[in-house]
């Protein structure tokens, strides 16, 4: 439920104090680490922040199971893949059990579920051979296909925006490879609709969750969703190069051959016998040895979205954005702003971009002079957005009050312009 006071216009300071005491989901905060409470924190779609319990299951995994079970540790850890994918299938994904496997990276999850579908595709019609994704899909998905379509012989077709995708999905298509929401304006397509007008065609679609999962709805299962992949490291605050995921289908599940042959994901993984022959289920997508500490705080990161509530999570997101949409509109407008994410909830994700010609400079500035963190993005212009990412599990809507205010004067009094263009590599 949204909170007891309206945000759409809320512009007074009381009434931010009454959304953040009637939060129902205020009493998360504390169950993070905070390190320094003067600094405001808009970059959870980037890397969560670190919760308590992290630390505490860490120092269970490697004392209490590594350190004192050495190898005997592995008759439990060797299904962890599976049970804490069963969590994300459960409490973030709607989806079924069996149907997720954590491992790897989402490049690497990308390109498995990627090349076997475009292989099964083409071996049930041969005309399809075509590959087809958006211009303003994210990078890593971008370069995963364009490698694929080499390996494979097929094409690479990009289209300019979600809104092209329907005319160039026919005959020849072989996979539509999309974003859930888009990293750069946040956006959020209609996973129902585009499967079901992909799956008319003929289409199977492969879906990158790493911008949605944890903050918005996900409905695989009720969406007749077939494929997606995921990282785990921002809403669902796993750490840094936590590992990522994978969900297929129960009923597609058989008819896939990951390209990449480990032996965990051989029938008989301790048989050890010359051949490959993949496992049943969701295991057949596993490759090497998972990395079961980093898999611990998925399992940490999965449990605490659940307890929250998907439906609590997605409602206060809609008013975080809402709330940093009405301050943009009334005091970054004058100073030469412009909101790229959608104003209707229902089309947007949970993070705000906004765009400005010195972007790069201002987000430099806000970092290192306001203490306040977002992130940057070009835009093919040579300008580009400030990302603005609250996380509803920990974000307050006092400090998003509070960054627009510092935001806002920063601007009006040119702190930024001593600020050089150059992020450096990490922006």
């Amino acid at each position: 439920m949204l909170p007891a006071v309206s945000v759409c216009h809320v512009l007074e300071k009381s009434d931010i104090e009454a959304l953040d005491a009637a939060d129902p989901l205020a009493r998360f905060r504390d169950r993070f680490v905070i390190a320094d409470p003067n600094v405001i924190y808009l970059d959870g779609n980037s890397l969560g922040r670190l919760p308590l319990a992290s630390r505490e299951r860490l120092h269970h995994a490697v004392d209490d199971e590594w350190a004192t079970e050495l190898v005997r540790g592995w008759s439990q850890w060797i299904d962890e893949p599976i049970r804490v994918g069963d969590v994300l299938a459960r409490d973030v994904l709607g989806a079924e059990p069996g149907e997720v496997l954590i491992g790897d990276s989402t490049t690497v999850n990308l390109f498995k579920l990627a090349h076997a579908a475009a292989v099964l595709a083409r071996e049930q019609d041969p005309a399809r051979c075509v590959l087809v994704t958006t211009a303003d899909n994210f990078p890593t998905d971008r370069y995963v296909l364009e490698g694929l379509a080499g390996q494979l012989g097929m094409q690479l077709r990009v289209v300019a925006t979600m809104d092209d995708v329907q005319a160039a999905l026919g005959p020849d298509t072989a996979l539509l490879c999309v974003s859930h929401v888009d990293y750069a304006s946040g956006e959020r397509y209609d996973l129902a609709g585009v499967t079901a007008m992909a799956r008319r065609r003929g289409v199977r679609v492969l879906w990158d969750l790493s911008h949605s999962a944890g903050a918005v709805p996900i409905e695989l299962t009720a969406a007749g969703a077939e494929l997606a992949v995921g990282c785990t490291y921002k809403y669902l605050n796993a750490g840094p190069g936590a590992p990522a995921y994978l969900y297929v289908s129960r009923a597609l599940q058989p008819l896939l051959r990951s390209p990449i042959w480990g032996w965990f994901s051989q029938a008989d993984q301790f048989g050890m016998a010359a051949g490959y022959e993949p496992a049943a289920g969701i295991g057949r997508f596993a490759a090497g040895t998972p990395p079961i500490l980093g898999l611990t705080l998925v399992d940490v990161g999965a449990q605490l979205i659940g307890e929250a509530g998907i439906a609590a999570l997605a409602a206060k997101s809609v008013a975080l954005t809402e709330l940093i949409i009405d301050l943009a509109d009334a005091w970054l407008t004058p100073v030469g702003f412009r909101v790229v994410t959608p104003r209707d909830p229902s089309r947007r994700g949970a993070h705000v971009s906004l765009a400005h010609e010195h972007a790069r400079q201002i987000c430099r500035a806000l970092i290192e002079t306001a203490d306040v963190v977002p992130d940057f993005r070009a835009a093919a212009d040579g300008t580009g957005t400030i990302r603005l990412g609250p996380a509803a599990l920990y974000t307050r809507y006092g400090e998003v009050w509070e960054a627009m205010a510092r935001l806002r004067d920063l601007v009006a009094a040119g702190g930024h312009l001593a600020f050089s263009a150059d992020t450096g590599r990490v922006s």
